[in-house]
C-alpha cells in the first residue's frame, strides 16, 4: 500500500461489453425511464388530487411511488449518459453518495412493503379496529420510521463500504456504485465489513418478507371464511398488485445482497439488478393502476375535471 497510490476516482463498466447495441440500450431505457416517471407521478398526483383515495393504503403506495422517482434519479441518468459518453468515470465522493441515496431509497421501498402488508392484514383481518390501528397518525409515523431506517442503514452499509483503502484497481464492474462490485477493489480484508452488510441485508430484507408471509397466511385464511365468491375475489384483488411488487422486489434483491462473500457476485448481476432498479419501479404504477379499479376511476374523474377545466379557461 506504501507504494499504491489511493484511488480519487471510479470508472464505471457499465454495458461497454455490449459495444454497438448501448444506443439500443440507450433508446430503451430512456423509454422506460420516462415511463417510470410518468406512471409514478401520475399514481402520486391522481392519489393526492382524489379524495376518495386518502386512505391509508392509497397513503403508502404514494410515499412508495415518491421514493420509486428518487431511487431512479439516483441511478437511470447517469447511466444513460454513460451509455454515450467516452468518459465514464464518478469521483469518490459522488460515488458514496450515490450508493448512500440508492441504498437509502432501496431499503425505505423493502420497508414499505412490508408496512403495506400490516395494512392489508388490519383491513381484512381486523376491520373493525382499521380506524384505529391505521389511523393517520400511526401512517405517518410508520412512514417516517421507514425514511430514517432506510436511510440509517444505508449510512451503515455506506461507511462499511468506503472507509476501507482504496488503491488498486478503479474499475467498477457495474452500471452504477453497487456495494459488491465496489467492496472488491478494496485493498485490503473485508471479511468484517461484508458480514455486518450481509446482517443489514438479512434484516431489511428478510424479516419484512417473513413478516409479510405471515400477515398473508392470516389474510388468506380470514378470505376463506367469506362466505361469498365476489367478497373472496374483491379481498384478494386489493393484496394481489402487492404481492405482484412484493415478489419481483424481494426475489431480484436477496439474488444478489444475501449473499455472505461479495467475491461471489459476476457481470450476471447486473441483468438482475435491471429487474429491481428498473422493470420494479415500472412494475409499481403499472400493477396499481391497470389491476385496481379505484385508481383507474380516480384516474378518468381527474381527467375528466382537468378538462373540464380547460373548457372554462
Amino acid at each position: 500500500m506504501a507504494n499504491s497510490s489511493r484511488v480519487t476516482e471510479f470508472l464505471l463498466l457499465g454495458f461497454s461489453s455490449f459495444g454497438e447495441l448501448q444506443p439500443v440500450l440507450f433508446v430503451l431505457f430512456l423509454g422506460l425511464y420516462l415511463i417510470i416517471l410518468s406512471g409514478n407521478f401520475t399514481i402520486i398526483s391522481v392519489i393526492r388530487l382524489e379524495r376518495s383515495l386518502h386512505t391509508p393504503m392509497y397513503f403508502f403506495l404514494c410515499v412508495l411511488s415518491t421514493s420509486e422517482v428518487f431511487y431512479t434519479i439516483v441511478i437511470l441518468p447517469k447511466m444513460l449518459i454513460n451509455l454515450f459518453s467516452v468518459l465514464r468515470t464518478l469521483s469518490f465522493i459522488s460515488c458514496a453518495t450515490q450508493m448512500f441515496f440508492f441504498l437509502g431509497f432501496a431499503v425505505t421501498n423493502c420497508l414499505l412493503l412490508g408496512v403495506m402488508g400490516y395494512d392489508r392484514y388490519t383491513a381484512i383481518c381486523q376491520p373493525l379496529r382499521y380506524p384505529v390501528l391505521m389511523s393517520w397518525r400511526v401512517c405517518a409515523q410508520l412512514a417516517a420510521t421507514c425514511i430514517v431506517s432506510g436511510f440509517l442503514v444505508s449510512l451503515v452499509a455506506t461507511t462499511l463500504v468506503f472507509s476501507l483503502p482504496f488503491c488498486g484497481s478503479n474499475r467498477v464492474n457495474h452500471y452504477f456504485c453497487d456495494i459488491s462490485p465496489v467492496i472488491r477493489l478494496a485493498c485490503a480484508e473485508t471479511y468484517i465489513n461484508e458480514l455486518v452488510i450481509f446482517i443489514c441485508g438479512v434484516l431489511v430484507l428478510v424479516v419484512p418478507l417473513i413478516f409479510i408471509c405471515i400477515s398473508y397466511g392470516f389474510i388468506v385464511r380470514t378470505i376463506l371464511k367469506i362466505p361469498s365468491t365476489d367478497g373472496k375475489r374483491k379481498a384478494f384483488s386489493t393484496c394481489a398488485s402487492h404481492l405482484i411488487v412484493v415478489i419481483v422486489h424481494y426475489g431480484c434483491a436477496s439474488s444478489v445482497y444475501l449473499r455472505p462473500s461479495a467475491k461471489s457476485s459476476s457481470g450476471k448481476d447486473r441483468l438482475v439488478t435491471v429487474t429491481y432498479t428498473i422493470v420494479t419501479p415500472l412494475l409499481n404504477p403499472m400493477v396499481y393502476s391497470l389491476r385496481n379499479k379505484d385508481v383507474q376511476l380516480a384516474i378518468r374523474k381527474v381527467i375528466g375535471k382537468t378538462a373540464v377545466s380547460l373548457k372554462t379557461l
